[in-house]
């Protein structure tokens, strides 16, 4: 599996259960995990 799709993945997870209330500061790593999965994917890509 790529790196940057198990970022985007586990950004993704982190998100939803920062969400669900567990650790707010889940929220913030998910997204940012996430954020840096979709730029090394626009970076692969050009």
């Amino acid at each position: 599996m790529s790196p940057w799709l198990l970022l985007i993945i586990i950004g993704v997870i982190l998100a939803i259960l920062g969400f669900s209330g567990i650790a707010s500061w889940l929220i913030w790593v998910g997204i940012i995990l996430l954020v840096v999965g979709l730029v090394l994917t626009l970076v692969r890509r050009a």
